[in-house]
């Protein structure tokens, strides 16, 4: 296995360093998926001198087994559906629409506890950063990178530590461009590249926006 990091914040300083060419531009916005991305997300952001915000997206988890992803919805009433995994868990479409809305009704509430309203900078003619802590099925990300593309940014970057490589090739087809720094064949599961994993509260990510720039 390759060398594991620290944890999300040395994730994070690392990550920047490979997004050198987008230091100190002022087209750049970087946006953090709650909750995991936010610490990574800020370190990025931190290091480029660019103004950080999140983008919140919520997995569809499949009834019963709610950490695993068989979609995700983001702000902008974007919906992404897993088909791989939908087929393979045998998931009707009703079924699927009933976890759909209540995944975006918690996406509303987690929305207001996160950041106070719906995401309201423009970011049409900007390049925008999209940071999480990791890519393993791939659904918030693509989700996020469907929500942004309906802003009009110019340019949208991925940016994740590890990732699946199936992943990392999905997200090269929709983005403009995708920084990962480790792409193990056996994933497994994200936390397992980190040593420490621990879960980030929503007191900080609140903590992290309202000590970095904002857009």
């Amino acid at each position: 296995m390759a060398e594991r990091y620290a944890d999300r914040e040395d994730a994070g300083r690392k990550l920047a360093g490979a997004l050198e060419e987008y230091q100190g531009r002022k087209d750049v916005v970087v946006f953090g998926l709650p909750r995991g991305g936010v610490p990574v997300a800020f370190e990025v952001a931190r290091q480029l001198k660019a103004p950080l915000d999140i983008l919140v997206v919520r997995k569809i988890g499949v009834p019963g087994q709610p950490e695993l992803a068989m979609g995700a919805v983001a702000s902008g009433g974007v919906v992404i559906r897993n088909e791989q995994v939908i087929r393979a868990v045998g998931i009707s479409s009703d079924r699927f629409e009933a976890s759909a809305k209540a995944a975006r009704d918690e996406l509303t509430e987690r929305e207001a506890a996160l950041r106070g309203a719906e995401m309201s900078v423009d970011i049409s003619a900007r390049t925008v950063i999209v940071v999480d802590d990791g890519m393993a099925t791939g659904s918030t990300m693509r989700a996020a990178v469907e929500a942004l593309r309906t802003m009009h940014p110019e340019r949208i970057v991925v940016a994740v530590p590890v990732g699946a490589p199936e992943v990392v090739a999905q997200l090269s087809a929709i983005a403009d461009d995708v920084v990962c720094l480790l792409i193990p064949r056996n994933l497994v599961a994200v936390g397992s590249w980190y040593r420490h994993f621990w879960q980030t509260t929503e007191d900080e990510v609140r903590r992290l926006l309202d000590s970095s720039a904002r857009p």
